[in-house]
């Protein structure tokens, strides 16, 4: 427990200070370099709740806003496809993607087209948008379809500001029944260490989305930057408890592992925490497979090499850039060498191996002498199954270090995003403070459901 306490104090403090980006005169990315492939990543900002643990640059959807913005968003492309990059595969995250279909659909139409190299395109979505008919126009066209469902616990939804709006777990779930066969994957996110939650009701969890017939559950530790963790204080009445984390971890890496027939979901782990019926799944984690990609849209992020590039975080800057023929590139951040490779190595071991002999050939010498303190700190608390001059593997000890480190290194990346919201326009900085309101509202009626309902049996969960 206290290596565990130390790595994740160290990383967290390098993190968040090797994250803060700096205002940069450049209006575009480089170009691609020769021999490398890259993801595309597009960002679309617009959610009808912004959830309290989300650090994530997104606004309140308003139509008018959001249909300038995807045409931006489509001019941007463009820009990209005109430096050069030909990339391979593509990610559409948010905020919500689905949340104007016709546009969406207009955007992968018009991205296939100006990059006909993507093999494969995944999306976001949220579930009251699983719709067949809704969905009819991304079939074919996306082969992964992600779903935020976060818990099936009804109680944990409410407090969420997610119950009324997305709905209850039994309708989320009849949801994701009526649609994943339309989408080669299709995919259930998840959260797990909110405060209050136990192994008890992350087991709950998998066996409710054992149900839903989807072939892939991506199960994120909550990641809470400071300024989403305060948030969270006031409408869950609790801390987050990073010493539970580790049993909440394995309770759920286990039961996703297990055999059906020893009441587990007989799931392959393709990720620290990525889980698919089939081991050769699209897989959520696009920073396993792809080590740099670039980024569309307001407030993305382009990892290239040692530098990442920060996108514009006010819908209005982003939107004026682009409109004004530039890039949206606002910031930037030079990782250096070492933190470089560090980020490497984790972002390999996250994918639970570690191409060692890759590694010689691009840096001259294997791991364990290239990043010796790293290397020793991580073998000296059992973390390597397999560690050699081909591979470094992961034991049961590994994954869940691993998982603290990705865990650090991404609060630092939300960390800055909080920052950077600090320095919005009033008008779009006021949107947050009348969400954050009425997600508060939304916990007391929860509190106040829960008080009505004392001494009867917790109703929590959709009950089979």
């Amino acid at each position: 427990m206290l290596s565990e306490r130390l790595l994740s104090k160290t990383i967290g403090v390098g993190a968040t200070r090797l994250m803060r980006s700096k205002l940069t005169a450049q209006t575009s990315v480089p170009a691609p370099k020769s021999g490398h492939e890259y993801l595309l990543y597009v960002h679309i900002p617009f959610c009808d709740v912004l959830c309290p643990y989300c650090s994530f640059t997104r606004f309140p959807f308003q139509e008018e806003v959001a249909r300038r913005y995807f045409s931006a968003l489509r001019a941007e492309l463009a820009m990209i496809r005109d430096l050069g990059y030909r990339p391979t595969s593509a990610y559409i995250g948010g905020g919500t993607p689905t949340i104007l279909m016709d546009e969406l659909v207009r955007t992968v139409d018009y991205m296939r087209e100006l990059f006909p190299t993507i093999n494969e395109v995944s999306s976001e979505t949220n579930p009251p948008h699983l719709d067949r008919a809704l969905l009819a126009g991304l079939a074919g066209k996306v082969q992964r379809l992600s779903v935020g469902v976060q818990s099936f616990d009804n109680a944990l939804l409410k407090r969420m500001d997610r119950y009324d709006k997305y709905g209850s777990a039994q309708e989320i779930v009849e949801r994701i029944q009526g649609v994943h066969d339309m989408f080669e994957t299709f995919n259930v996110d998840m959260i797990f260490n909110f405060p209050g939650q136990t192994a008890e009701m992350i087991a709950r969890d998998i066996d409710v989305f054992k149900t839903t017939g989807a072939n892939q559950l991506t199960y994120y530790p909550l990641m809470a930057s400071p300024g989403s963790e305060k948030l969270m204080q006031t409408c869950f009445h609790g801390q987050v408890d990073y010493g539970l984390e580790k049993e909440l971890y394995h309770t759920l890496f286990d039961k996703m592992t297990a055999p059906v027939d020893q009441g587990g979901a007989g799931f392959f782990a393709t990720d620290v925490y990525t889980f698919a019926a089939d081991r050769n799944a699209m897989i959520d984690e696009y920073v396993v497979d792809y080590g740099e990609y670039v980024a569309a849209g307001c407030g993305g992020y382009s990892f290239l090499g040692d530098e990442i590039y920060t996108n514009d975080s006010s819908l209005a800057g982003y939107i004026r850039r682009v409109e004004e023929g530039a890039m949206s590139v606002a910031s930037k951040i030079d990782m250096g060498r070492s933190n470089g490779k560090r980020y490497r190595m984790g972002r390999e071991l996250f994918g639970l191996r570690l191409d060692n002999r890759a590694w010689a050939r691009d840096f001259g010498r294997p791991i364990q002498k290239d990043l010796p303190v790293e290397y020793g700190y991580l073998k000296m608390n059992g973390a390597f199954a397999q560690d050699d001059a081909d591979a470094l593997t992961l034991t049961r000890a590994g994954r869940y270090l691993v998982l603290v480190m990705m865990r650090q290194i991404f609060i630092g990346m939300n960390t800055e995003r909080d920052r950077q919201r600090t320095l919005l326009p009033p008008d779009e900085r006021r949107m947050f403070t009348d969400s954050a309101e009425r997600q508060i509202a939304a916990a007391k009626a929860a509190d106040a459901e829960a008080a009505r309902a004392a001494g009867t049996q917790r109703e929590g969960y959709y009950t089979y």
